[in-house]
């Protein structure tokens, strides 16, 4: 009896091992199946859509006022009056600033004395010339007396001419001393001080800038000049449309039209220069700042679109079928900054992989992990 025990645990230690071995290829296949799953690439894709799809041209420029002026009297003189500060809103014909006119009011006052003067001289004059002529042509009185009495008169004339002369420049000189605003705008700096001596044929006053008195600024509507290329420039029209965003109102855009197209290119950049208008009611878009203008060049309605990052090598994408990447080779239209227009290799409603594409190859295991917008 004993001796047959271990026979029997031999027995049962070969049953349990054959046991084993029967369970084992199943183990070997769940792993496989295991091992494909963790090896699918991670990716995220667009459903190609029929939608409106802009090509659009971008370039940068600087904001500058649609008018700037200083504000400088024709004649020099001693600042006396300032009525505005800077920021100040002012309209048209509002007085702004006055030079000392003291020395201008007597000049006129003189000139206006000489005037009167001039005037009755010539009045007197003109009294003896017609009595002299009634009586030449009585034969009263020589031709030598008549041309006498004529030349008194024709002197006297044009002293009066003179004197008048006199008072206009007196006039305009008081004129162009007190400075008004030329248009509606906003005082955007004071370049003088009251007493300061300014002396425009100088280039400025006396204390050293040549800016003026003021500097009025109108940006209620604002203009931004850019430079095309020459591939660019056929696309670009006057009066086309044109959008501008800056960057302190993100989010914002500003409806504007194009107003200059140069015909000839800077010989030096080669470039073409654009001018573009835009209205800025609330002054939110200020002088001497960066924008950037959108000129949408051509529109396609119902196009097929893809994003722009699904698009590998400007030559094909990878869409999804039975869980795996296949590769499309597509035919490109219209693009802009975000999208693309697909001519060809797509469909609607295919799901196009638009992350995670990068290093795929055709066939490849993927795992859609979400959608993008665009």
């Amino acid at each position: 009896m004993k001796k047959m025990m271990p026979l029997r645990m031999f027995l049962l230690t070969g049953l349990a091992l054959a046991l084993l071995i029967s369970c084992k290829p199943p183990q070997k296949a769940e792993s496989k199946e295991k091992a494909d799953t963790f090896g699918a690439a991670p990716v995220k894709v667009f459903k190609v859509t029929k939608q409106r799809i802009s090509e659009k041209l971008f370039y940068t420029g600087t904001i500058e006022a649609r008018q700037s002026i200083n504000i400088t009297p024709d004649v020099g003189g001693k600042i006396d009056r300032i009525y505005v500060n800077e920021g100040e809103r002012v309209s048209k014909g509002q007085l702004l600033a006055e030079l000392d006119t003291r020395s201008i009011r007597l000049q006129l006052e003189q000139a206006e004395a000489a005037l009167a003067v001039a005037q009755a001289n010539f009045n007197n004059a003109k009294t003896n010339w017609e009595r002299m002529a009634r009586l030449y042509k009585e034969k009263a009185v020589s031709e030598q007396q008549y041309e006498q009495v004529k030349l008194g008169y024709d002197s006297a004339a044009a002293q009066l001419s003179q004197a008048q002369a006199a008072v206009n420049l007196a006039k305009h000189s008081l004129d162009v001393s007190i400075m008004k605003a030329p248009f509606s705008g906003i005082i955007a700096s004071k370049n003088a001080e009251v007493g300061d001596v300014i002396n425009p044929l100088m280039g400025g006053f006396s204390p050293g800038s040549g800016g003026g008195v003021l500097t009025l600024v109108d940006f209620s509507r604002i203009k931004i000049r850019v430079e095309v290329s020459g591939s660019d420039i056929p696309l670009i029209r006057k009066g086309q449309e044109t959008i501008l965003q800056v960057p302190a109102t993100p989010g914002r855009e500003f409806r504007g039209t194009v107003q200059v197209v140069n015909l000839a290119a800077d010989p030096q950049t080669k470039k073409f220069g654009v001018e573009v208008a835009v209205d800025n009611p609330d002054l939110v878009l200020r002088p001497g700042t960066f924008g950037q203008i959108i000129l949408e060049v051509e529109t396609h309605e119902n196009a097929l679109v893809v994003p722009q990052k699904a698009i590998l090598e400007n030559t094909h994408v990878f869409i999804v079928r039975d869980g795996k990447a296949l590769r499309k080779d597509v035919m490109l239209g219209l693009q802009n900054s975000t999208l693309v227009e697909v001519l060809s290799g797509v469909e609607e409603g295919d799901s196009v992989i638009a992350e995670g594409n990068f290093g795929l190859e055709d066939g490849a295991p993927i795992e859609i992990t979400g959608e993008v917008q665009r």
